[in-house]
């Protein structure tokens, strides 16, 4: 009995010491937090380099993979007009050969000044928005962080939604003009961009700068709403299944994924979008005479439901290297400055 007793209090005092020193660490614990001090300087990127972050990492990925976006835009637009129906049996090699002997090598990046001139706004808007949007829509009743994994994915893809709407819509003009230099073959009618800018708006109009407007919204909006939500999906479960792995290969592996998600869903308004846009270009006669549905009708009409996919292997093939390096650079130049700032 007096060695249960014994065993008992000792016992007991190795609970009340384990009771002391488990309310020690929970006291220094509090007196030093690291890890909400960490999590408050998260959002504190300042606006400036939140854009700088963004834009960079667009026009870095859109320079990567320029060669791959000008195949995918002339395999979209074959079957527009008769000079481009030649392409109909091609393939990507035999257009790509076409082009170096045609052209010259630097045709591959032919646009690429203006695709940097809108990728630089365009990335900035959609990233900075991006992060504006879900901040307000987790203020929402049910929308918060405690809402789950439903709530986190609607607020994902909402604000994916309304951030590429918001920077499509500032950015349009740019965008249609780079899609009609790019598209340009041996005769070049554009010879750069404010020219380009000059003769839309003398030959069609300055309506004819937002020719395309309404199939690229509804075709932007759902694109990088699945792309963010893919992405940040992907990206936390992996960092909680194997948080050792390297930051950078999981932003380049769940961008590239994200990508292919929203591009197979979205590619046939893609298409619609740039046929809109070269709609009139260089004086040809117009195509299209319904809008964005009679568009539809008149492709599935005149190349069948296959027609609606032109050009889906380049897409696929720059897509995968094109969002998984937009999200990496963005990734890396966000962890850098905030380092910076924090050195500050």
């Amino acid at each position: 009995m007096q060695t249960e007793a014994r065993v008992g209090m000792a016992a007991a005092t190795m609970d009340s010491g384990a009771a002391a020193a488990a309310a020690r660490r929970y006291s220094t614990q509090q007196q030093q937090p690291p890890q909400p001090q960490l999590h408050h300087h998260q959002p504190q990127l300042g606006t400036v380099p939140h854009l700088l972050a963004g834009g960079v990492a667009g026009a870095v990925s859109k320079t990567c993979t320029a060669p791959l976006a000008r195949l995918t835009i002339l395999f979209q637009v074959q079957g527009m007009h008769s000079d481009v129906a030649t392409m109909q049996k091609t393939s990507i090699w035999r257009e790509a050969s076409r082009i170096v002997y045609e052209e010259g090598f630097r045709a591959f990046w032919k646009g690429n000044l203006v695709t940097i001139a809108h990728r630089l706004p365009y990335s900035s808007i959609s990233f900075y928005t991006y992060e504006r949007y879900k901040n307000l829509l987790q203020m929402i009743p049910g929308l918060d962080r405690n809402g789950g994994f439903g709530a986190d994915v609607g607020v994902r893809l909402i604000g994916g939604g309304l951030s590429g709407i918001t920077a499509a819509s500032m950015t349009y003009p740019l965008d249609l003009v780079r899609t009609r230099l790019a598209a340009q073959t041996n005769t070049a009618y554009y010879r750069g961009i404010s020219h380009a800018l000059y003769a839309i708006c003398r030959d069609e109009g300055v309506k004819g700068l937002y020719k395309g407007l309404g199939a690229t919204l509804l075709g932007v909006g759902p694109s990088i709403a699945i792309s963010f939500c893919v992405y940040e999906t992907l990206r936390s479960h992996w960092q909680i299944e194997r948080p050792y792995d390297s930051p950078v290969l999981i932003s380049l592996a769940c961008g590239s994924l994200s990508g292919i998600a929203s591009s197979t869903i979205t590619f046939p308004l893609d298409l619609v979008r740039r046929r809109m846009q070269l709609e009139g270009a260089a004086g040809r006669a117009r195509v299209y005479q319904t809008g964005l549905f009679g568009t539809f009708g008149h492709i599935v009409r005149t190349e069948s439901l296959r027609g609606l996919y032109r050009g889906i292997l380049p897409e696929y093939c720059k897509v995968v290297p094109s969002v998984g390096i937009v999200f990496m650079t963005y990734e890396t130049l966000k962890s850098i400055l905030m380092e910076l700032a924090s050195d500050d």
